[in-house]
């Protein structure tokens, strides 16, 4: 499969960045939810939800865009009558993957809408995303390119994990350890596209790595260990640096609790509206 630096390099950007947000999102979350009794929605929450898939969406759309409509693109044209062949099938590929996350971002969107849907139906179109992604990744004709054919084997290892965990959301709904498995497989499916970038087109010009040499394969796949480690340790590190935020933002005084959450600041006073914050001082008694 033709894999140029700066494709690989996007796309990594992509869900190392989703990884990221999901890091401090969910630890965040997950604190205020455990010390908040009472467990109600939040409309802020339901807020940042709608913005997390209107930035999906908007991501796979661009990338579709590019990946047709770049000056070696097919431009939508799938089969050329000309030559009796398929038209750059590797810039399809990459389109459907991204046409699979619009979807899965345009149910994020709606989910969350006044239509109601049934719950649990955003976590499947993103288990349908991603098990797309992975089956397209499999299935793809890498030719002799042995090498390319592992890097991609790896890469859908991650992939396939993130599409379980997110099928099992769809039944077990905000729990915390299938959120950060998730999010590790996402942290990890990043920084291996970058890798990949890296392996196959080097971003300073020359051939990439050589595709016979067995040694090449082992330490790849030691490598691709080192990245779910380092995996691990960005997400350990953001929520340990989300607990400290979380007890450092929360303010608490008498009935007034203002909690962070993601940016966003909950403020729970009294529903109503005639107690006084302070009491009345002695000298008002006399």
């Amino acid at each position: 499969m033709p894999t140029s630096f700066l494709g690989s390099a996007l796309r990594g950007s992509f869900f190392f960045i989703f990884g990221l947000w999901w890091s401090v999102r969910y630890p965040l979350r997950y604190l205020r939810r455990k010390g908040n009794t009472e467990n109600q929605p939040s409309h802020g929450v339901q807020r940042v939800e709608v913005f997390e898939g209107a930035v999906k969406a908007f991501f796979a759309l661009a990338g579709i865009l590019v990946e047709q409509f770049v000056p070696a693109g097919p431009h939508l044209q799938l089969y050329s009558p000309k030559t009796h062949s398929w038209t750059d099938l590797t810039h399809w590929h990459y389109s459907t993957v991204y046409l699979f996350f619009l979807l899965s971002g345009i149910v994020d969107i709606v989910s969350h809408s006044p239509l109601k849907l049934p719950p649990g139906l955003d976590k499947l179109s993103l288990a349908l995303a991603l098990s797309m992604e992975g089956l397209l990744f499999c299935f793809h004709d890498y030719s002799d390119a042995g090498l390319d054919h592992h890097l991609h084997s790896l890469l859908a290892v991650a992939i396939f994990a993130g599409a379980l965990c997110a099928l099992l959301e769809v039944f077990l709904r905000d729990h915390i350890i299938l959120e950060t498995f998730r999010t590790s497989s996402f942290l990890l499916q990043g920084s291996w596209l970058w890798q990949i970038g890296f392996v196959l087109s080097p971003p300073w010009g020359g051939p990439g790595w050589d595709q016979t040499d067995s040694n090449n394969f082992t330490f790849l796949t030691i490598c691709f260990c080192w990245h779910y480690a380092g995996a691990l340790v960005v997400l350990a590190a953001n929520s340990a640096a989300s607990r400290c935020c979380n007890e450092s933002c929360q303010l608490k005084f008498g009935d007034i609790d203002v909690e962070l959450d993601c940016g966003m600041c909950i403020h729970k006073g009294s529903k109503s509206s005639d107690g006084a914050l302070l009491p009345e001082s002695p000298s008002d008694d006399k």
